[in-house]
């Protein structure tokens, strides 16, 4: 089912909700809500055989979000959230998450978000920004520290798509999306699910290790989870058993944890 929810600005955001036929809209079903946003690469209608497995098959709904910073409409929808005006995605991908709760497709305790490397950003950003719209957070290879992101492995390369931290641009934009930055001791965070790999060669595991040892620091309260697989690449396993394993450790995290946000009647 394709639905749309309006973002910010006014723009209509589309998304594509997969469930059950007779899944009872009471806001109890656990939703998982994907997004990436990034370096126009498109998502849209494909077969996921472990999302179904993992989630659709215990009875949960499943959500991709096409925000801007993708692909799906061609360049434009790409640059609309390039470096001043990254801002967008994350108001769009926030957009999909109200109008789930809306809908009664579930509601924040019953809602997760994932995403990794951009999405990992993109997670970071929702974490920081709108923590009472989600009930569980998976965060994968992600980056968080964008003062220093341009120095760490192929991050220079990125500066088209975020801005260069060494220039007005930290002042001027990029500190806004910084989720290292953006903590509030003050915040009330919902469970989240840090995964790198050690050997990523892509995006360096520093971003998740800085991100959990601040949080940890911070706020030992804070339920704040953190897995790092020492083999694997940017895809975080060297395998097939592995990837096997990354998958069941992050669904069950949020399945399990949404599962507690259920009305207990």
């Amino acid at each position: 089912d394709q639905r749309f929810a309006t973002s910010d600005d006014g723009t209509l955001i589309p998304y594509f909700l997969v469930m059950k036929k007779d899944t009872v809209m009471d806001g109890n079903t656990p939703t998982l809500l994907y997004g990436y946003g990034g370096f126009e690469v498109s998502l849209g209608p494909r077969y996921i055989g472990t999302t179904g497995i993992a989630w659709l098959e215990r009875g949960g709904a499943y959500v991709e979000a096409n925000i801007r910073g993708g692909g799906e409409f061609g360049p434009k929808w790409h640059q609309a959230a390039l470096k001043a005006n990254r801002n967008k995605c994350f108001e769009d991908f926030s957009s999909v998450a109200r109008h789930l709760i809306e809908s009664k497709v579930c509601k924040a305790s019953t809602l997760a978000a994932r995403g990794g490397s951009n999405g990992g950003l993109l997670m970071g950003m929702m974490y920081t920004l709108y923590p009472d719209l989600f009930g569980a957070i998976h965060c994968a290879v992600p980056l968080l520290d964008m003062k220093r992101f341009n120095t760490l492995l192929a991050g220079a390369s990125w500066m088209a798509e975020y801005g260069n931290p060494d220039t007005e641009d930290w002042d001027n934009f990029l500190n806004k999306y910084s989720p290292y930055h953006k903590i509030d001791p003050a915040a009330k965070y919902p469970p989240i699910l840090f995964t790198t790999s050690t050997r990523d060669d892509r995006v360096h595991p520093a971003h998740a290790r800085k991100m959990v040892k601040k949080l940890w620091d911070t706020n030992k309260d804070w339920p704040v989870h953190y897995y790092e697989n020492i083999e694997g690449g940017h895809g975080g396993a060297a395998d097939a058993k592995q990837s096997a394993f990354m998958t069941s450790l992050a669904f069950d995290f949020m399945w399990e944890t949404l599962l507690k946000g259920r009305d207990q009647d």
